[in-house]
């Protein structure tokens, strides 16, 4: 059994959920490219990012550690929606959001000594509808600026959400119950156990 392990992300809000789990863990961020390929499907997208991620930290001097990667993306029309690049950009991704349902993907990859396994969960989210000085407003409150799709669920960005269809805590950044089954596959500890005791 594996008493911890890496978390490659800087991420507040992943560092929260799984620290929900009662997993203990060491932080260190990992720095590729997240650039897409193209042609590249969104599932795709978040599962290489997400393993390039853990691969990168794993090769970064922590070969001997189990590394937990994610990447999480809002898309919309087969769009990927990143971190918004300033005030209109944001403005625009919600605009685009505004009463309108998109998905939220996040891949999970947790590589140790001896294996490596993606899993990717979606969210279908749907917006309700906004007008200019709402997105306004909301730009105001300077949630939007890390975030994929320019909100925040667990913040002022939940009031804008009329439905979720999936897991709450994967459009935060992290699924939990599909992460908790994850790391108990590969036998790291956490306060529940295993799924299966």
């Amino acid at each position: 059994m594996q008493d911890s392990l890496v978390l490659a992300s800087a991420s507040p809000r992943r560092q929260a959920l799984l620290e929900q789990l009662g997993v203990r863990f060491v932080v260190v961020p990992a720095d590729i490219d997240e650039s897409p390929h193209p042609g590249e499907s969104p599932v795709d997208y978040v599962r290489r990012v997400a393993r390039d991620k853990a691969r990168a930290v794993r090769a970064g001097g922590h070969a001997e550690s189990a590394v937990l990667a994610a990447d999480t993306s809002v898309v919309l029309d087969d769009d990927i929606l990143g971190k918004p690049r300033d005030h209109f950009h944001a403005l625009g991704m919600l605009a685009r959001l505004s009463g309108r349902t998109h998905q939220v993907m996040t891949a999970v990859c947790l590589s140790t000594q001896g294996a490596e396994e993606v899993i990717a969960v979606e969210t279908a989210v749907t917006f309700l509808g906004l007008d200019r000085s709402t997105c306004e407003r909301y730009l105001e409150s300077g949630e939007a600026w890390d975030k994929a799709g320019a909100y925040a669920i667990q913040g002022l960005g939940g009031a804008l959400v009329a439905s979720i269809s999936g897991s709450y805590s994967n459009v935060v950044g992290l699924p939990l119950a599909e992460t908790w089954q994850l790391l108990s596959r590969h036998r790291v500890q956490t306060a529940l156990g295993r799924p299966d005791e």
